[in-house]
């Protein structure tokens, strides 16, 4: 029997039923390697909060999820209370240690400046880590900085976005699994099926803020001649943030094409990808979104920022659109770019090889961690 405990920030919420659900993405991907593993303990955040509607359930009674104490904010007191919860995080995280074979820690997170040290020093167990954030980020905050210093120096494997010529051998590129294989062969349907035709369909999926490039996209299409908006017919935002209800009256207010959906299911997320022809992702700082290949799949041609590992999979003008820099003027390019097109070209930028996709699969990250980390 072989047995694994994963450690993340990830948020879980507590229905009225008394069962337990989380970050749809993270929980989807935790279902899938019940292929590689036979038990896995999930130790996480429980929030008190209400679940949103992307949260899912686990589908095995084979994966157990032990609560943390929800910490983390913005605040000097919210990291504070990070540092003074270390006692009991560390005490319960031990727990679910010795009742595995081994461990994914899952990076950078709030906690892992003193889970890291905790792991590297303390532990036994066979085990990676799992750096799912921008491996070459500027001026990236402390904490961050701290525990990427640590995994480049520390012996165990560490899964890492992208390709860079200086990344010590133990940390692997890997890709971040998001489809399955279903998934990917509805997806092929939808690319030869998909219609070119104004006015398109666009969407944006992840958090509402700044960070996330909301304000550059309402900005960017406030300032399109009206001939040009008019080849737009909708632009989807899935998700919410604290600055939702001020986008949704600033979109009102310049009579913008947006539709504001909140947190949508996994199935409702992808609805909207199979009817989009373009996903928009201006973001600041990304280790490689896994909505890029989700929406890849359903033909979106991404347009996209330049940051971090995002260049080493979407070329320019091949499979989509990379802005030369975080500016309204390279957005309103790749915009233009895609509006002007004709149908081949479309379909040509459009059609996602399986070769491609199929790394971005759950059954090939399972083998990976079966050849390259066990």
């Amino acid at each position: 029997m072989r047995s694994l405990c994963i450690i993340s920030h990830t948020e879980h919420y507590l229905l009225p039923d008394g069962s337990v659900v989380g970050l749809g993405s993270t929980v989807t991907e935790i279902n899938q390697l019940l292929a590689v593993f036979d038990k896995i303990i999930h130790v996480a955040m429980l929030h008190k909060s209400q679940a949103p509607a992307s949260a899912l359930p686990y589908t095995s009674n084979h994966i157990e999820f032990v609560a943390l104490p929800e910490v983390g904010g913005a605040a000097l007191k919210d990291k504070l209370e990070i540092l003074l919860q270390a006692p009991k995080m560390i005490a319960i995280i031990h727990k679910a240690l010795k009742r595995s074979d081994c461990f994914q820690f899952r990076a950078p997170t709030g906690i892992g400046v003193y889970i890291i040290p905790y792991l590297i020093l303390f532990s036994s167990k066979k085990g990676w880590f799992k750096y799912a954030g921008n491996w070459k980020q500027k001026d990236a905050p402390l904490a961050y900085s701290f525990q990427k210093w640590l995994l480049e120096k520390q012996s165990r494997p560490v899964t890492i976005n992208g390709f860079w010529e200086d990344q010590p051998k133990q940390c692997l590129s890997f890709e971040n699994p998001c489809l399955t294989e279903t998934e990917i062969q509805s997806g092929q349907q939808v690319i030869a099926d998909i219609s070119f035709q104004f006015p398109l369909q666009l969407c944006f999926v992840g958090r509402l803020e700044t960070a996330k490039g909301v304000d550059l996209i309402i900005d960017t299409l406030a300032s399109l001649k009206p001939e040009i908006l008019e080849k737009i017919g909708s632009l989807h935002l899935v998700g919410a943030g604290a600055q939702m209800e001020a986008y949704q009256k600033q979109a009102k207010t310049l009579g913008l094409p947006i539709v504001f959906h909140g947190y949508l299911s996994r199935n409702e997320v992808h609805n909207i990808y199979k009817k989009s022809h373009a996903i928009v992702l201006p973001s600041a700082s990304e280790g490689f979104p896994k909505v890029i290949a989700e929406a890849m799949n359903y033909g979106c041609v991404p347009i996209v920022s330049r940051v971090s590992s995002i260049g080493h999979y979407i070329k320019d003008n091949e499979n989509g659109f990379l802005m030369a820099n975080l500016s309204q003027a390279s957005l309103e390019t790749c915009l233009m770019n895609l509006l002007t097109l004709e149908q081949a070209a479309y379909q040509q930028l459009s059609s996602t090889s399986l070769d491609f996709i199929g790394r971005f699969s759950y059954p090939y990250y399972n083998q990976r961690i079966l050849k390259d980390i066990l």
